[in-house]
């Protein structure tokens, strides 16, 4: 049942469990000036008289800035847990995102002591699907979570771009965090965030230097270049270096899917086992080709920064 209350009365604790975006506050805010709040906000009423607000958020920010004290209330009960809970099983990808699942997954492990099982078992899910959303943020640092949910850092660009790199071996933590702290809060689009990634884990150290001191658009116009200027090159240099960039995403995805322990079946086994013998026979022979061209190409002086 919905009732009016105030807004004064929440308890906001799990504020930090839900991301902040200043655009759609925006479109947020115009349309409760013309039409209200009308979507009641959601929570629990506990035993001992507390107002835990779980979704509404956004909601209770433009309330505050338009001075509206009376808002909409639904209560999920007053069990904390059976309210979290009660938030996943019925929301959907558009209304809570999967790094949002995954926070609230891990206040109910970290503060409410339930295990995987019986989250999965109470949610109606696979225990797959709550070790996910475990493991992801296990492997975000504190710095990470912080740019996410505040709304500094797209969570497109963590979950697509910048996880392809954690799973590299040669990249650390602090050098995820250090790309984040450089590029939050500039504004820049998922499609910029991607090629300064590229530029900063795989580029030269001068890039890497430049966007850590916050050089952005000199980075991405370096970057911008190096990728056009293709262009300029003959069919078969075009060629060779469509191929140097499709052999250099495959390695990647190599890598970062070569640990899976789903991959365990006989056929498969028996397959990998050829097919990885054949590349072998032929790694000491491609490494002393790409490292001659690799040598070759740094002696030539273009017009784009080497990477």
């Amino acid at each position: 049942m919905t009732e009016q209350v105030e807004i004064s009365s929440f308890d906001l604790r799990y504020e930090c469990c839900r991301m902040k975006s200043t655009s759609a506050e925006k479109i947020l805010l115009q349309s409760i000036l013309t039409h209200g709040i009308r979507d009641p906000l959601q929570g629990v009423d506990t035993k001992d008289g507390i107002r835990i607000l779980l979704n509404g958020f956004k909601r209770v920010r433009c309330a505050q800035k338009l001075g509206i004290g009376i808002v909409p209330w639904h209560s999920f009960g007053n069990d904390e847990s059976v309210g979290i809970l009660e938030l996943l099983r019925i929301s959907n990808a558009k209304s809570i995102t999967i790094l949002e699942q995954a926070r609230l997954i891990d206040e109910l492990k970290t503060v409410h002591n339930m295990c995987s099982s019986d989250i999965a078992l109470l949610l109606e899910k696979s225990r797959a699907w709550v070790s996910m959303r475990t493991g992801i943020i296990k492997e975000m640092s504190s710095c990470v979570i912080d740019k996410i949910f505040n709304g500094k850092f797209p969570a497109y660009s963590y979950m697509y771009t910048l996880r392809k790199f954690i799973r590299m071996n040669c990249i650390k933590k602090e050098d995820i965090d250090e790309f984040v702290k450089s590029v939050s809060g500039k504004n820049l689009s998922i499609r910029d965030i991607e090629i300064l990634a590229h530029g900063y884990f795989k580029g030269s150290d001068e890039l890497c230097d430049q966007i850590k001191n916050g050089n952005i658009q000199w980075g991405l116009k370096q970057l911008k270049e190096l990728s056009t200027g293709a262009s300029d090159c003959t069919g078969i240099e075009q060629k060779v270096l469509r191929d140097l960039k499709i052999t250099l995403k495959y390695m990647q995805q190599f890598i970062y899917i070569s640990c899976d322990t789903r991959l365990e079946t006989a056929p498969f086994n028996a397959q990998a086992n050829l097919l990885t013998e054949g590349i072998l026979k032929q790694a000491n022979a491609f490494e002393k080709a790409v490292r001659e061209l690799h040598d070759r190409s740094g002696q030539t002086q273009g017009n784009i920064l080497s990477l």
